[in-house]
């Protein structure tokens, strides 16, 4: 594993070596170097996913001053979701200079989205302690230009559907429920009543000429309520318990 040139295709020479030797120790690493003193990058993956939500907020707020909260909110997940930190690794190899385990190696793990992301994460977060937020923006933030045309109108055009599922997958782990609570109408003129639930908790109502249709204003309307901050997030978490 040759730091230098990770530095190199990163743009950053760090001052402190050691904090991105860390954010690139994988936890299995550890276990096949118990004598050894070493870290792996969870610690510092945790500060770098706060940080990376805050600079590409800032991002998106100041160019796109057209877009509301919700729509905000989606770019921003779009961006700095596993997937998408995963093909930013890939951009800079980040895979080839993780320090893991043989077993993880044989088993996938350079290449695996989830364990790229983290790394990606734990990197933003030694450039933050070695930095400062400013050299963190100059890594990050032309990077997640070039993936924000790629991401822009497949996050503000999905559906309401789509983006509760993804959301309530990302939340809890589960995907939501949508139940035909009602049919009314006479066979040319039907109506349906669509109630959504997750964890088998309902959470928002929506009517339509198809089910199709009523769940799609349901998933819109419990979206609503999310972005507003109304949902019980401890109370959905304990249904599933």
């Amino acid at each position: 594993m040759k730091l230098d040139d990770l530095q190199a295709t990163l743009g950053v020479r760090f001052n402190d070596p050691a904090l991105l030797l860390e954010a690139l120790t994988h936890r299995s690493y550890l276990n096949e170097h118990a004598g050894e003193e070493l870290s792996d990058y969870e610690r510092l993956e945790f500060l770098g996913d706060a940080i990376l939500e805050f600079i590409t907020g800032e991002m998106l707020f100041r160019r796109f001053p057209e877009l509301d909260e919700g729509e905000l909110t989606r770019l921003r997940s779009a961006l700095v979701r596993t997937e998408a930190l995963a093909e930013l690794a890939r951009a800079v190899d980040l895979g080839d200079h993780i320090r893991m385990g043989k077993g993880e190696i044989r088993n996938g793990g350079r290449n695996r989205d989830s364990t790229l992301c983290r790394a990606f994460e734990a990197v933003v977060g030694a450039v933050y302690l070695d930095q400062g937020v400013d050299a963190v923006r100059d890594l990050v933030i032309p990077r997640l230009t070039t993936l924000q045309h790629k991401v822009i109108q497949e996050a503000l055009n999905k559906d309401p559907r789509s983006r509760l599922q993804e959301w309530s997958q990302a939340e809890l782990e589960i995907v939501p429920d949508f139940v035909v609570k009602s049919v009314t109408g006479p066979d040319h003129d039907r109506r349906y009543l669509v109630e959504v639930q997750l964890n088998g908790v309902p959470i928002a109502n929506g009517t339509g000429n198809t089910i199709r249709s009523a769940g799609q204003e349901g998933a819109a309307n419990a979206l609503r309520q999310i972005e507003l901050g109304l949902i019980d997030m401890a109370a959905l978490r304990d249904a599933s318990g």
